[in-house]
């Protein structure tokens, strides 16, 4: 397929924001967006034409029954070079969400070929500062109008870019996060592996009454019994021992995180002993009383790696190490961020130029 190009003349074309480090996350948007549809067994029409809201029948499937994915990754720019991190991999994680919803999956090559090019058009809005990227949001969803639960026959695919800074607003700084055992966000053999918009609702009371107490986000337990840690908030999380490098495991119930999995790499490269297993959360905060965590932290696109400086477990405050960023944590931001902007080598082949 060949993709149309609709764009808007330079004389309607906004200036992107002076300062993206101020910019809440994910609240400005470039001028245009890519739009795909997908009818009778095909994808067709693929577009980047002006950013604009989408018409959606009462009747879309999405609407009622959450027949919707979506991915997240960032273009990366210093001088003439814009670079995209690992995007095979989002790539593929978007087909294996659409296996899961009963959705059609895209042609890979075809779908970086897009992502590439919207970005082209927009790369006036890559910021170049560092700590800011420009963030991509692949979306896909069943515009098919008919009430019934069934799998649609009809969708839209659909790019967005933001021009983003820190996710967190204490950027690369130790965040606080609430353990809760009132609510779950998946269990395993449901769709917590697939980045679906149902998963992302579900975690919202819980992250309403976290933030109330004064906390950024909720780290989730296990569905089933409430005992192991699972993910925290839009995170994959890892603890740092002082024998090992664990992170839960893959087990149908979380997201299989890309920042996750470079992570795992690299500190195997660097000859730590790295395992995922399940961590229970006895086990975490029996470790931070004794001192044996060392660490904790979140990975994800968004906030790349954020330090963990204090968990809420019910009723009692549980100080990380020192309660500011571990050695660990720092390196690992360092490293990702560096390959990620091509300031320092990639030795893993992770960057793809624009």
């Amino acid at each position: 397929m060949e993709i149309e190009f609709s764009l808007l003349p330079p004389e309607k074309r906004r200036t992107p924001p002076g300062d993206p480090l101020s910019i809440p996350f994910g609240t400005i948007f470039t001028d245009h967006m890519f739009t795909m549809t997908y009818s009778e067994g095909q994808w067709h029409d693929p577009r980047i034409e002006p950013y604009h809201p989408l018409s959606l029948d009462p009747a879309a499937l999405v609407l009622h029954y959450g027949q919707g994915i979506f991915e997240g990754l960032k273009a990366y720019r210093r001088g003439e070079r814009v670079l995209l991190f690992r995007p095979d991999k989002n790539i593929e994680r978007l087909n294996a969400s659409a296996r899961r919803l009963v959705m059609p999956e895209l042609d890979p090559g075809f779908a970086l070929h897009c992502i590439k090019e919207l970005v082209k058009v927009e790369r006036d809005w890559i910021p170049e500062v560092r700590g800011t990227s420009l963030y991509i949001r692949p979306t896909m969803i069943a515009v098919e109008a008919r009430l019934g639960v069934k799998p649609a026959k009809e969708f839209l695919y659909y790019i967005i870019l933001s021009p983003v800074g820190p996710y967190f607003k204490e950027g690369f700084n130790p965040v606080k996060v609430y353990v809760s055992d009132k609510y779950v966000r998946a269990v395993r053999g449901g769709v917590g592996a697939a980045k679906t918009i149902g998963n992302y609702a579900a975690s919202l009371l819980g992250t309403k009454e976290a933030i109330e107490m004064g906390y950024s986000q909720v780290l989730w337990l296990d569905a089933i019994e409430r005992r192991y840690i699972e993910e925290c908030g839009t995170m994959n999380v890892f603890v740092k021992f002082d024998d090992e490098l664990a992170t839960t495991p893959l087990d149908g119930a979380i997201l299989p995180g890309i920042t996750r999995d470079s992570v795992i790499r690299l500190t195997r490269d660097w000859g730590l002993r790295v395992r995922e297993r399940p961590i229970s959360i006895d086990e975490l905060t029996e470790g931070l009383r004794t001192g044996k965590v060392e660490e904790v932290f979140g990975t994800g696109t968004a906030a790349i790696v954020a330090p963990i400086g204090e968990i809420y477990y019910k009723g009692e405050v549980y100080r990380v190490g020192d309660g500011k960023s571990g050695p660990l944590a720092t390196r690992l931001y360092d490293t990702l961020t560096g390959i990620q902007c091509g300031e320092i080598e990639d030795p893993y082949g992770w960057t793809v130029e624009v």
